[in-house]
């Protein structure tokens, strides 16, 4: 059962949203766990990593580069659509706080589940999550006439318990176990961690369906508004790197459109209306949907491929009998 799912992760986690908005008393109830289960993702994630290797990728000046990207990049390029469709300003705080909002950081795990680097993940999901308060800051002072102040005692709190905790932790199991029987533990844990992403899209997407209980069209709205956003985050993402680096340039898209809007939300709640918790939740099943996409296109490819070659040897074939029959 547990090879099955994690064969078919990617469309099964699509699946965990569509139940989430189908019954919304499931997502309110997962809803509240989702902290507990982000730990221990975390955990069992950064118990495959050595943390030495992690600080150094942290080093690298592309990882920060695409924290840039990630969030300074696309706000501004979806604060330009938003200008051009004269959008009014709680959905362009809504936006901008979506597209400040650091790396999810279950990232890394669905990741892995796609066969990408788990640790160039990691490190650019918590690149992505040190830039958010800065970024967030800035979208808001802007956007709003009252002086801006985030709960960075929160924030700081969630980095402590998610990301250097669970670092701290992953440490010293390095240096007081064996390494054969760490690698053991942490392959054992592995084939569960895919259980614990199926939380995320199910415990997030019910203030969506409220919506649509409120105002068909409202919720329709935002669910396409989600989507776009996911689609630009994506497209513009891998299209600024597959020309440097083609290897990893899904890994980055992917990277950027899992988006960690519970973070933002703690720390800015009473700046961030009705509009961001719905987007909130639209974002999920597009979210989702795009490993989905990334594993067909992936399988087709040498589908295409073999066709191609087939064609190219049934034209050669072809021509070479032309010209034997004209001799």
């Amino acid at each position: 059962m547990l090879s099955f799912i994690n064969k078919h992760s990617a469309p099964l986690l699509m699946v965990a949203g569509i139940i989430g908005f189908i019954f919304p008393n499931v997502s309110k109830t997962v809803f509240p766990a989702l902290p507990f289960i982000l730990f221990f993702l975390m955990l069992f994630t950064l118990l495959g990593i050595k943390q030495e290797q992690l600080i150094k990728q942290l080093m690298r000046s592309s990882v920060w580069g695409y924290a840039c990207l990630h969030s300074i990049g696309l706000t501004l390029i979806a604060a330009s659509l938003l200008w051009l469709l004269n959008a009014p300003t709680s959905l362009f705080i809504a936006v901008t706080a979506v597209t400040a909002t650091g790396t999810l950081f279950a990232t890394p795990a669905i990741a892995k589940t796609l066969g990408y680097d788990v640790l160039h993940a990691m490190a650019l999901t918590i690149a992505s999550t040190l830039m958010m308060p800065l970024v967030l800051f800035i979208n808001l002072t802007l956007l709003q006439d009252d002086a801006v102040k985030l709960d960075l005692v929160e924030y700081i709190q969630r980095l402590v318990i998610f990301i250097i905790g669970p670092m701290a932790i992953s440490s010293i199991c390095y240096n007081t176990i064996n390494r054969e029987k760490l690698v053991y533990i942490h392959g054992q844990l592995s084939k569960f961690t895919v259980l614990l992403i199926f939380a995320f899209p199910l415990g997030l997407v019910s203030p969506l369906r409220e919506m649509f209980n409120r105002s068909f069209n409202d919720g329709l709205y935002y669910l396409m508004l989600g989507m776009l956003l996911c689609v630009v985050f994506f497209t513009v993402t891998f299209l600024c790197y597959y020309r440097y680096n083609k290897a990893n340039a899904t890994l980055f898209a992917i990277t950027a459109t899992n988006r960690n809007v519970l973070l933002t939300y703690t720390i800015a709640s009473s700046y961030l209306g009705t509009e961001y918790l719905a987007l909130m939740a639209a974002i999920q099943i597009p979210t989702y949907a795009l490993p989905v996409i990334v594993k067909a296109r992936a399988r087709l490819k040498p589908i295409t491929k073999h066709r191609a070659q087939k064609s190219r040897i049934t034209y050669s074939s072809r021509m070479s009998y032309s010209a034997f029959t004209v001799t």
